[in-house]
């Protein structure tokens, strides 16, 4: 389950940020269906780039570079270890934005090849 966590939540705030992009630059947007498939995928990127990212800066993953072992988010919240807020944290993070920039990407893309 430690294992899969971090995956499902770079695949929920994925769509999540898809959804978020759409909604916010209405004339990108791809529909809901395709926001959400779009953020998917990227969600997942996104997790797979910050955790070769942090593994390479030498960290577990980037939160804990950024804030630290104890201070910040993974401080702030007691009921939950460090490690476990701070993974948590950092999918989210991650899933979010590249779920928007791939659902962004696709859509300029999108138009760009419909003016040809």
């Amino acid at each position: 389950m430690e294992t899969l966590l971090p995956i499902l939540t770079q695949l929920i705030s994925g769509a999540a940020g898809g959804n978020a992009a759409g909604a916010a630059i209405k004339d990108k947007s791809l529909g809901t269906a395709g926001n959400s498939i779009a953020g998917l995928i990227g969600g997942g990127i996104g997790g797979v780039l910050l955790n070769n990212f942090g593994n390479m800066a030498g960290g577990s993953d980037l939160l804990s570079m950024i804030t630290g072992n104890t201070g910040g988010l993974a401080g702030a919240i007691g009921s939950l270890s460090s490690s476990t807020t701070s993974v948590l944290a950092s999918s989210a993070g991650a899933g979010g934005v590249g779920g928007a920039v791939l659902m962004l990407v696709i859509a300029i893309a999108k138009q760009y090849l419909a003016k040809r």
